[in-house]
């Protein structure tokens, strides 16, 4: 299938509204567009130089955690969720109770994407892999009636109030099987020559397009890109997402994906997509830098904390993955007492390693904020 001789799909006539039948994917895919090159080179390129940081940072798994809570508060966020990335890393009972809905979806996120990456070790992406994320997903919060881990078995709709004046209508519940079969045949098979890249761009679309649960779709479709990278090996470790390029291009991204839809314009959408990769696979590399000249600077001012010196590092350590901690909290990691928890954690906030979160003097969180603002700004 040529993309210049794309044809989307076609409007199906149900009850009393029409659904949209996409055309399916597992196919040989090729173009004329000389640019689509030029983008693919790069973004494999930019991608290829992202995965190499993982492998020079030391302790980068404690980085990958960071990387992992800032997707799912972004990936929530483009969804209605309001919580921010200090309050994404703090402890439920450290939230305001009107903030703990939003929080949760956030923290079902993360155990999503923990999970799925840990499961992509043992076994292959798949419908099955998708399914039980979805589930994680929505369990405990908003969507948590709306079939979590399964397929649809009934019609949903983007914008709109219903059916008759919704934004766009996916395929009826009747396909939805089918079509996600397809595009998992799509992922694993071997007798086409697809990149990766465009694999994986394609793919989204047809997920996204799909939409083959009742809620929740953006998220997983999202999800979907990095789980397979991580699957073919284009990352060893899950450190790059596309969630933060895709919500400060919100408008873009959603009118690239509505174009294929109405006007069959495939290309349009693979090169933004591989222009995302471009992006945010040099952002990922900024971060990674980022991180280790903060390290460098923290580690050698601890070299003068004297006999405190190991606690220290021990507790930086654990601020690397989640950058919030009570004095209580510091003294069971450290096994020392609470007054001298108290002192480490006021001496490394006079040293502006640390800020103190609350105002509070009893109950206070201590955010090691130079690190968070990596990953927020």
């Amino acid at each position: 299938m040529k993309f210049e001789n794309f044809i989307s799909g076609k409007w199906v006539e149900q009850f009393q509204y029409k659904s949209f039948d996409p055309t399916t994917i597992n196919r040989e895919w090729n173009w004329e567009d000389p640019f689509i090159n030029t983008l693919l080179e790069r973004a494999s390129r930019s991608l290829a130089e992202l995965d190499a940081f993982t492998l020079i940072v030391p302790d980068v798994d404690l980085f990958i955690q960071m990387h992992i809570t800032k997707e799912a508060n972004t990936s929530s966020r483009i969804e209605g969720t309001q919580t921010e990335m200090d309050e994404a890393v703090l402890g439920v009972e450290q939230l305001a109770p009107e903030k703990r809905d939003d929080w949760g979806e956030v923290q079902n996120y993360i155990q999503a994407i923990n999970e799925a990456i840990s499961e992509l070790e043992h076994l292959p992406l798949s419908n099955r892999l998708l399914k039980r994320t979805h589930e994680i997903l929505m369990q405990g919060v908003r969507g948590e009636m709306k079939a979590p881990g399964e397929f649809r078995a009934s019609q949903n709709w983007i914008g709109g109030s219903n059916l008759n004046n919704a934004a766009f209508v996916p395929p009826h519940q009747s396909q939805v099987l089918d079509l996600m079969s397809n595009l998992e045949s799509f992922w694993h098979n071997e007798n086409i020559q697809v990149p990766e890249l465009i694999r994986i761009a394609l793919s989204h679309y047809q997920f996204e397009t799909i939409h083959p649960f009742l809620d929740g779709n953006g998220r997983i479709g999202r999800l979907l890109i990095t789980l397979y990278l991580v699957n073919k090996n284009l990352l060893r470790k899950p450190s790059l997402y596309l969630s933060d390029f895709f919500e400060r291009n919100r408008s873009s991204y959603y009118d690239a994906l509505t174009r294929v839809r109405e006007s069959n314009d495939i290309v349009h959408w693979v090169k933004f997509f591989l222009s995302a990769v471009i992006e945010t696979s040099g952002k990922g590399k900024e971060t990674f830098e980022q991180v280790l000249v903060l390290r460098q600077e923290v580690d050698a001012l601890i070299i003068g904390y004297g006999k405190r010196a190991e606690n220290a590092q021990k507790l930086i350590k654990q601020l690397y993955s989640r950058p919030a901690i009570t004095a209580k909290e510091t003294a069971a990691l450290l096994g020392v007492s609470h007054q001298a928890a108290s002192s480490l954690l006021n001496r490394l906030v006079e040293d502006d390693v640390l800020r103190e979160n609350t105002g509070y003097q009893r109950n206070r969180v201590f955010l090691f904020d130079r690190y968070l603002q990596l990953f927020t700004d």
